[in-house]
């Protein structure tokens, strides 16, 4: 597995993709795993408008006055003129609708914090395209999809927004996302703190970036939540990689090994790599997703569903048929929990997404992740992190070259004490924890943990099922948003 594939394969928050430099089976895992239609997702009806707003395609230069219409949408159900605050999701690589029907924590707390809510759509995804049709057709035209120019529309819409809606104006702002919108989050309020008052960043992975957490962490949490969820588990999987390799060995090894796990395609040797792409995209996926209760996220899952998946992987010391035979049982799990799949597809899927192509470049620009395996501290056949090899296949397939330090030289790494009011959650099953701020760092740069918790269950809505420790991280975040909006409304006062 290449590093760019390697490296799309972890960035699980993040769009599916496809190019012709990745392995097709690894498509990017995380719960922001969006469709080509997001509209379609089942989710509970939000009552929103949907809004545009002109936004200058180059904030930063002065010989353009190119724009294009930034899709936002707003819901002031709750909202009070009086004594009210604005809640800004900072959205991320997808169609903002998605987003917006799937962060059920902003719409649980708007009434009591008299809040509007503000769903901004980032730049090049969804309907947001500064080029329309042809905004990845030329290379030239990505040159404006970066972080710093999304910040700054979001900037910009903030200020429209509180001279456009009556009783705005002096209303506090803030920022809430999660992933790849949490660290958006969170880059938001150190770079315009005048503009937010504070952020909740969720599974955010602001220090997955050089050295600032070793390239391994990813995946031996991953491995740490397949080996806690039953015994021999991860042991289970890291022995069924040596196993495909002797069975795929043969023809009849092939035609054996296709039947036994009712793939969809007959394996040819070729495959082999992609398969294993494939099944290694499943357990992260999993690791993602392990929620306290059945969940339609991804696929339909089952509660705790690394629990039910390590129900058939008990026994590593069994023949390589055996193995290979309880691997296709969890696997099932996963792909066919509703009964319905006829058979298991490791094919690429085709998608219309753009922020397939989206992400890609950003992931070949400035979000450049290191992630490595070893095979002894995980449960992964071993890869190490090649940034020489990425950059190639960023330059043949884009034309530009990462700038792996750019991100830290930018938001600061981890010398970020001088910013103040940013809550980061993260989730102790969520593989992106490794990445992220988990002990305090000031009294008001503060660090939630939940112990039972994967990808952004804080941000996901209330359910009877969630687990004490996402109920008391949700109060604090809660307390610390009251705390901010209390502290704005008293300067306020004195000012006058």
């Amino acid at each position: 597995m290449g590093p760019r594939a390697l490296l799309l394969l972890l960035l699980s928050f993040l769009a599916p993709w496809a190019t012709k430099a990745l392995r097709p089976a690894l498509r990017a895992l995380g719960s922001l795993h969006l469709p080509t239609n997001p509209t379609s997702l089942p989710a509970v009806a939000k009552n929103y408008s949907v809004l545009y707003f002109q936004q200058k395609v180059d904030h930063f230069g002065f010989n353009t006055v190119k724009t294009f219409n930034q899709r936002y949408l707003v819901a002031d159900k709750y909202w009070k003129k009086n004594g009210g605050s604005i809640l800004f999701y900072t959205g991320n690589e997808g169609d903002i609708i998605w987003f917006c029907n799937n962060t059920g924590f902003m719409w649980d707390v708007a009434e009591e914090l008299k809040a509007m809510l503000v769903f901004a759509e980032h730049r090049y995804y969804g309907e947001s395209l500064p080029f329309g049709d042809n905004s990845f057709k030329d290379s030239r035209h990505l040159n404006f999809l970066t972080s710093e120019q999304a910040l700054a529309d979001f900037a910009e819409l903030i200020k429209h927004l509180k001279r456009a809606i009556p009783g705005a104006e002096n209303q506090p702002v803030i920022a809430i996302g999660g992933s790849y919108g949490g660290m958006l989050a969170a880059w938001f309020r150190m770079k315009y703190p005048h503009m937010a008052v504070g952020a909740l960043a969720a599974s955010a992975p602001i220090w997955q970036f050089e050295d600032l957490v070793p390239c391994g962490v990813f995946m031996k949490i991953v491995t740490t939540d397949f080996r806690k969820s039953g015994p021999h588990c991860s042991e289970s999987i890291r022995r069924s990689w040596d196993a495909i390799n002797r069975l795929s060995n043969t023809g009849s090894g092939l035609q054996w090994l296709s039947g036994a796990l009712h793939l969809c395609s007959p394996l040819t040797s070729q495959d082999i790599q992609h398969l294993k792409d494939w099944i290694s995209e499943t357990w992260v996926n999993l690791a993602m997703v392990d929620y306290p209760y059945a969940s339609n996220f991804l696929q339909p899952l089952p509660a705790w569903p690394i629990k039910v998946i390590c129900q058939y992987l008990k026994n590593p010391n069994v023949s390589d048929s055996l193995l290979l035979q309880n691997i296709f049982q969890a696997l099932n799990v996963y792909y066919n929990y509703s009964g319905q799949v006829k058979c298991l597809n490791i094919s690429e899927t085709a998608t219309s997404s753009l922020g397939t192509l989206g992400w890609s470049y950003q992931a070949c620009t400035e979000v450049v992740m290191p992630f490595c395996t070893n095979g002894v501290d995980d449960m992964f056949e071993p890869h190490s992190w090649n940034l020489k090899e990425l950059s190639d296949e960023c330059f043949e397939q884009w034309g530009v070259r990462p700038r792996p330090s750019w991100i830290t030289t930018m938001y600061g790494g981890k010398n970020i004490s001088s910013h103040t009011n940013i809550v980061f959650s993260n989730g102790e099953l969520d593989p992106w924890s490794g990445g992220g701020v988990t002990k305090d760092i000031t009294d008001t740069l503060v660090a939630v943990t939940i112990s039972e918790g994967a990808h952004h269950l804080d941000l996901r809505a209330k359910n009877a099922l969630d687990p004490t420790s996402v109920l008391l991280a949700r109060a604090l975040e809660v307390r610390h948003m009251k705390n901010w909006i209390r502290d704005f409304y008293d300067r306020a006062g004195k000012q006058h």
